[in-house]
Order: structure tokens, then C-alpha cells, then sequence
């Protein structure tokens, strides 16, 4: 019965570590959700910026001091958005370590509740057995008993 206690925590172990990897699961999704909408505010801010550019230039002109001035500003937008892509890309890779870590929690989860209902199941056939080999004797001993009774000529 102690290995069936055992066996019990070590499920209950082996639980805890697939609701932790789920909840790191969740953790990865909710911050990728983030990277991606701060790239879509990236992208959004880039493009109104070229915007608000073009219709500066076209009705003001502008000096090749400012032209150089708004293609480095340009520039910063477009690297922060590669680099937030590439934030986007560690965060996928995250996420599916993250499945791959559920996954295997949940196949150990399985596996060890598994092999504890098959300990159960033998530990009850034993236990049946016992019963049955305890009932076997005394209904023998009842037998013998009742058997010498009679051949000695006493009720049973």
C-alpha cells in the first residue's frame, strides 16, 4: 500500500509539472500577443510617419539637411521593426519548446496514472486472492471438522 502512496504523490508530482509547463505555455502566448501588437504599432507609426512626410515635402519642400534628417529617422523605425520581427521569431521559438514541454508532461501524466491503475488492479487481485485462499481454508477446516464429527459419530 505505501508504493500505491508513493506512486500517488509521484502523479501528483508529475501533475504539478504539466500545470506549471501549461501556465509557461500561456505566459509565452500572452507576451508573443504583445510583440505582435507592438510591431503592428511599429508598423502603424512608421506608415503615418512616411505619410505626414510626404505631405510635408509636397507642399513645403524640403532641404537635403531635412531629407537626410527624416531618411535616419526612417532608418530607427525600420530597424525597430526588424528588430521586434526578430522578437516575434524567439517568441515562436519559446512557445514551441513550450508545446514540446507540454506534450511530454501530459505523455508522463498519462504513463504514470497508467501504471498506477495497473498497480491498483494487481494489488486487488492479490488482495481477492488472499480473500479467496483465507475463504478456501476455512470452508476445508468446516469440512474436515464436520467430517471427523461424523466419523466419531458426534452432530456436526
Amino acid at each position: 500500500m505505501s508504493d500505491l502512496k508513493t506512486l500517488h504523490k509521484v502523479v501528483d508530482i508529475a501533475e504539478r509539472r504539466r500545470d506549471d509547463a501549461r501556465a509557461a505555455l500561456a505566459q509565452q502566448q500572452r507576451e508573443l500577443q504583445i510583440a505582435h501588437e507592438q510591431l503592428q504599432q511599429l508598423q502603424t507609426y512608421a506608415q503615418e510617419a512616411h505619410q505626414r512626410w510626404a505631405a510635408r515635402s509636397s507642399t513645403a519642400g524640403v532641404d537635403a539637411q531635412q531629407l537626410f534628417h527624416q531618411r535616419q529617422f526612417m532608418d530607427k523605425i525600420d530597424h525597430a521593426i526588424e528588430f521586434q520581427r526578430g522578437v516575434i521569431a524567439n517568441r515562436e521559438a519559446l512557445i514551441e519548446r513550450a508545446e514540446q514541454q507540454v506534450v511530454s508532461a501530459e505523455r508522463d501524466v498519462a504513463g504514470l496514472r497508467k501504471y498506477t491503475e495497473r498497480k491498483l488492479l494487481a494489488v486487488q487481485q492479490q488482495a481477492a486472492r488472499q480473500e479467496q485462499k483465507a475463504t478456501d481454508e476455512m470452508a476445508l477446516n468446516l469440512h474436515l471438522r464436520q467430517s471427523l464429527a461424523r466419523a466419531q459419530g458426534l452432530r456436526p
